[in-house]
């Protein structure tokens, strides 16, 4: 029998995200069921940001935080030019591969592939002086511009996108209860806080009353910990990090514990 045999799992990511967890959990022998939290919308004018932000040969480092800053930020890189590219987890490192630019810097891969774990890379380790630049979403985690601000560095921001809570119709989210009342979903994926957050608002009083019902499955303490914040008391299953292979990996870990294997 195969490992999630029997699981099925609620997928809360954006649209154009969730297909590769989905058919990953289904390999798996997992049933998957879409519920977008939140939808990704271009911010801004790619020119005009280009525009305000000068030559980027100026910044010693560009830094994309997440595979959606490259979605709608790569135009704002000159192909033709060399730069020192940064990127926070091996996702966002293969879309600016696919997009045919070379990373340079990211977080060890046996470590923290968060902002925690990209500031722990030497190149990191003496900034003072130094111009960066953070290509990101709009009223993002500031913790990177952050911190790199108190070790020294020139920091500018580039807001490419902005993440916007998702409106599900009344029939949907209908079927979602359903399909929870019927057994047939017991796990939550959140794979961020705005994720979590945003699916917490838009479920009626009868959905929220499930969630508490099922197991939720996070990227580690900083998510687990914005859903207690949230009033979830809901059994969490932790995985190493929001990689599919990473949460595939916990939640299987789960089921072999959960079943005595």
């Amino acid at each position: 029998m195969s490992a999630l045999q029997g699981v099925g799992v609620l997928v809360t990511r954006p649209e154009q995200q969730a297909m590769p967890l989905c058919r990953l959990l289904e390999t798996q022998g997992a049933s998957t069921w879409r519920l977008p939290a939140i939808e990704i919308k271009a911010l801004g004018n790619p020119r005009d940001t280009a525009a305000q932000l000068g030559a980027l040969a100026s910044f010693d480092v560009i830094i994309f935080t997440s595979a959606n800053a490259v979605r709608f930020g790569a135009a704002l890189l000159d192909p033709k030019r060399e730069l020192t590219l940064a990127a926070i987890g091996p996702a966002t490192a293969r879309a600016l591969n696919q997009a045919g630019y070379r990373v340079a810097v990211q977080p060890d891969p046996r470590g923290r592939l968060d902002s925690e774990g990209l500031l722990l890379h030497p190149s990191f380790e003496h900034v003072a002086g130094r111009r960066v630049l953070i290509v990101k979403g709009l009223d993002g985690r500031p913790f990177l511009e952050q911190e790199l601000a108190r070790r020294g560095a020139q920091v500018a921001t580039a807001d490419v996108y902005q993440r916007l809570p998702a409106s599900p119709s009344p029939a949907v989210l209908a079927a979602v209860l359903e399909r929870f009342a019927a057994g047939a979903l017991r796990v939550i994926t959140a794979t961020s806080a705005e994720i979590a957050g945003s699916l917490i608002e838009l479920a009626p009083p009868a959905l929220r009353a499930e969630f508490e019902r099922a197991h939720w499955l996070v990227p580690g303490g900083r998510i687990a910990a914005a859903l207690r914040e949230r009033g979830v008391a809901a059994p969490l299953v932790q995985a190493d990090s929001a990689e599919d292979h990473d949460l595939v990996a916990a939640l299987v870990r789960w089921r072999a514990g959960e079943s005595g294997a």
